[in-house]
């Protein structure tokens, strides 16, 4: 990894914070965010969400988009949200890039928990004591994000070949890899990420 001017090492989130030009305490609120005891710590992958919806609201506020309480955080949700359709997600890049915003520049930019925490860590020397319960969910999302990512590219390629070849009718496709988790005693049904997230069904709920 390569050093920055100051001898640190290179950081992905530095250099936004630097280049979206954040308050210069939000590294400071990032660091006491993830070192924090009990309910007001927050995992790297909240810290990533956080840090990618204030992108976004600084790419909104220089395009000159006016926004109301809460739609940063549905905008977000609607160009990243595992549960959103192609057609909700086009509609929203769409209307983003009508407005001015480059969406593809600012979609390079977002930020993976991994970043975060290569920032934290490594950049700032800083450490978390506490039991890591919430890194290890964190671990199990990465797999399960990148196996479904490999499958992905299995799949596209295998279908571009076989239609290049003339071997299989398709026109222009997408491809949506879920993978769902159906609890038998509640009743209820997820997608794996979303129940890890959650942290559980909804058995706990039932009297």
């Amino acid at each position: 990894m390569a050093d920055d001017a100051d001898g640190r090492p290179s950081s992905k989130v530095a250099r936004l914070i630097e280049t979206y030009d954040f308050d210069e305490t939000f590294g400071d609120e990032l660091e006491a965010l993830w070192t924090a005891d009990g309910p007001q710590r927050k995992s790297l992958r909240n810290l990533a969400d956080m840090f990618n919806r204030r992108l976004l609201e600084v790419a909104l506020t220089e395009a000159g988009i006016s926004t109301v309480d809460g739609e940063v955080a549905n905008l977000y949700r609607l160009l990243t949200g595992d549960d959103v359709s192609s057609g909700m997600r086009m509609e929203a890049r769409n209307r983003l890039e009508r407005n001015g915003v480059d969406v593809d520049e600012l979609d390079s930019d977002f930020v993976t928990y991994q970043a975060i925490r290569t920032y934290l860590t490594d950049y700032r020397d800083a450490e978390y004591e506490g039991t890591s319960g919430t890194d290890r969910v964190e671990n199990v999302l990465d797999t399960i994000q990148r196996l479904r990512s490999r499958l992905d590219s299995v799949v596209q390629g295998s279908l571009d070949r076989l239609r290049s070849t003339e071997q299989l009718t398709l026109g222009e496709f997408r491809l949506f890899v879920d993978v769902d988790v159906l609890c038998e005693e509640c009743g209820t049904q997820y997608g794996v990420v979303e129940l890890l997230e959650r942290g559980g069904c909804d058995c706990d709920d039932e009297p």
